[in-house]
């Protein structure tokens, strides 16, 4: 018997990175809610991804609170700057579920430039302010998102995925694969710091060798 794939929700999905993950997600079989703090604005989004999905995707929109209740897996894909906001709004929803922080503190107009947040990771003080009972993991900071809706096109990227609960960076190594990448296991949270920063320094290299996806591989690592 074939286990159920737990409801994702994806808040920030009306985004370039949010939606290209939504829509991967939507045509590997996970069920995916958009959220946004705009209800019809995620419905709109949801009927929009699922034309780029095969038939049977049927991603739903809801508000970002209604849409963390119904899922066991929330992604977070919003700006920096609505990072710790969103998470509160919804933090009713959280206890005892994954919680994926896709954020990267980029701090505008130098995001080209290494800002990492006081104590040096912002998935860390996510999920400090959040506590035990949700279990945050950092990952796919560095996948672009020119590409995602591509659902053809390769992502020449891994994932590095840091969390202090060893089980939910092994869903989330899953979901990677589901995604068509490669998660890396990359150990405790405090390690996001490392993710976060190499975004800015991704941005950096786009702009030098004037490419809109640079990416990172972890080599010595069998497939």
């Amino acid at each position: 018997m074939n286990t159920p794939k737990p409801i994702l929700a994806i808040l920030g999905g009306t985004g370039k990175e949010g939606g290209g993950l939504a829509v991967r997600w939507a045509q590997a079989g996970y069920p995916v809610i958009i959220g946004s703090r705009d209800s019809a604005r995620a419905q709109a989004t949801a009927a929009e991804l699922a034309t780029l999905a095969d038939k049977n995707a049927n991603p739903s929109g809801a508000n970002n609170l209604d849409a963390a209740t119904r899922a066991q897996i929330i992604i977070l894909a919003v700006p920096y700057n609505a990072q710790l906001a969103t998470a509160q709004e919804i933090r009713a929803a959280l206890d005892g579920k994954i919680l994926i922080d896709v954020t990267v503190p980029l701090v505008p107009p130098k995001v080209d430039r290494v800002q990492l947040p006081e104590g040096g990771s912002a998935v860390v003080r996510l999920q400090q302010m959040l506590g035990a009972a949700v279990r945050v993991v950092s990952a796919f900071q560095n996948v672009s998102a020119h590409h995602l809706k591509e659902l053809g096109h390769p992502i020449d990227c891994d994932v590095l995925i840091c969390s202090d609960s060893p089980e939910a960076r092994e869903e989330v190594v899953a979901l990677a694969k589901a995604a068509g990448m490669r998660g890396i296991n990359a150990g405790a949270l405090a390690n996001s710091a490392a993710a976060e920063a190499l975004t800015s320094l991704l941005i950096a290299i786009n702009k030098r060798y004037k490419v809109p996806a640079s990416g990172i591989r972890i080599t010595g690592i069998p497939d």
